[in-house]
This record gives structure tokens, C-alpha cells and sequence, in this order.
């Protein structure tokens, strides 16, 4: 009973470390805002895995834990791409999943977005030129926005985010 009790008063180890990224929070700030002028209240993106070796899938899954919490600034993760704003695209296009990833780029409501993460997804990264691959994203859609790396940082995918954002503002100011 007494172990118990301490534990419960003492100290706890994280209390000394807190953890806050201002470049991050400053990024997300001005995300959300642009989310808000362009789309209303929040940014639904599709992630969508074209044939990847799944390091651009972690480092996205990484935007959703307690440190980047990206949905604090709007951008929330769906699972049907009628429901999307946004598809990112990670992998490079195989010949197998080229027919799948056309009929989710086509089932997006418009306007519709497409993101590049990764090397692979760019430009086929090591894949490009092998006989199961047809290359990167544009070979299938186009592609709004490319984020290069192998892969890319969180804060890298967020930067880019904020980049397609503004593109999508200006568009927005265009339409008559």
C-alpha cells in the first residue's frame, strides 16, 4: 500500500520535458486558416498506397499522433475518397493497382487535389524503369503537388500541405 502511494505522489518523469515545436505549430496555424478560407472548416484527405515499401505510410501515420495531432488544425484522414478533398498518393504506380487507383481518383467529389509523397510517388524513387512499375503519380493523374524524400519528414508532409493550400486559394480567387 505504501508503494502504491508514492508512486502516486512523487514526482511523475515527463512533468520535466514538455514537448512544443513553434516552426510546427506556426506551419499548422496558417493550415488551418487556409483550410478555412478555401474549403470551410476542414481538409479530408485519402491516403492512397499505389505500391510502396510503406516508410512514407509511417511517417503520415506520424501526422496523427499526440505530438502532430494535425487534426487540431483541420486535416482529418477519411477511408472512402467520395469523402475526400485531397488524395495522397505514396508509392510508386505498379501496372497492378494503376486500374484501382484511377476509379479512386475518380470517385472524388470536385475539385479534387492529388499529392505526390515520396520518391516513389514523384518519380518511381528506385522503382522507376522496372517491369512491374509504371512510374510515378503523373503518369495515371495530375498531380497538383509533389513532396519529394524517402520519406519525407511529418513536418515536410505539413509544409506541403500548407504549399497546396495557398495553391488552392488562389484557384479559389480566380473562379469568377
Amino acid at each position: 500500500m505504501v508503494n502504491a502511494l508514492t508512486c502516486l505522489l512523487k514526482k511523475k518523469v515527463t512533468e520535466d520535458y514538455p514537448v512544443h515545436d513553434e516552426n510546427l505549430e506556426a506551419i499548422g496555424l496558417k493550415i488551418k486558416a487556409d483550410i478555412n478560407a478555401v474549403f470551410g472548416r476542414s481538409l479530408a484527405i485519402r491516403e492512397l498506397d499505389t505500391g510502396s515499401d510503406n516508410a512514407t505510410e509511417i511517417e503520415i501515420n506520424n501526422l496523427n499522433n499526440p505530438f502532430y495531432d494535425v487534426e487540431r488544425f483541420g486535416i482529418t484522414f477519411v477511408a472512402s475518397p467520395r469523402h475526400a478533398d485531397v488524395l495522397m498518393v505514396t508509392g510508386a504506380i505498379t501496372h497492378n493497382m494503376a486500374t484501382a487507383a484511377r476509379k479512386t481518383y475518380d470517385a472524388m467529389p470536385s475539385p479534387k487535389f492529388v499529392v505526390a509523397v515520396g520518391d516513389d510517388a514523384c518519380n518511381g524513387g528506385i522503382y522507376a524503369g522496372t517491369y512491374a512499375v509504371l512510374g510515378g503519380a503523373e503518369k495515371i493523374f495530375p498531380v497538383d503537388l509533389k513532396i519529394p524524400g524517402n520519406p519525407p519528414a511529418p513536418a515536410a508532409i505539413l509544409a506541403g500541405i500548407l504549399a497546396l493550400m495557398k495553391r488552392a486559394k488562389d484557384m479559389k480567387r480566380r473562379e469568377p
